[in-house]
């Protein structure tokens, strides 16, 4: 079975997407831009990576899951020198029990997004 599912407290998604799909105890969030209810882009790397971390509870919250079930996480960088910063605020919603990730550093993003992050959950 597979459900979609959207977000009421977060912005409509700017494309053919939902912000996640449940399938098989498993729930797939698309990638997040620092995009805020309004559906402006967030101003910086920083507040970009907070909202986006924002966004990501909220679509968990909505299934009844936290940053404790996600197991893997792809970080998507306009410039790899702002890992470091994105490291520092990634850190502060897990404890200590980080899921897999990789970071990839890419030529564009989505309305001149500084940062994506998709994720993947698990019941």
């Amino acid at each position: 079975m597979i459900k979609s599912i959207n977000c009421d407290k977060l912005y409509r998604p700017i494309g053919p997407y939902s912000h996640s799909v449940l399938s098989n105890g498993f729930l797939y969030i698309s990638g997040q831009i620092g995009i805020d209810k309004n559906g402006n882009l967030v101003a910086d790397i920083l507040k970009e990576t907070n909202q986006i971390m924002y966004n990501i509870s909220c679509i968990l919250e909505n299934v009844n899951m936290n940053f404790s079930n996600i197991v893997k996480i792809s970080i998507f960088l306009k410039n790899i020198k702002d890992f470091d910063i994105v490291n520092k605020t990634y850190m502060n919603y897990f404890n200590n029990n980080f899921p897999a990730r990789e970071t990839l550093e890419v030529s564009a993003l989505p309305l001149n997004a500084n940062i994506e992050i998709s994720a993947i959950a698990s019941i």
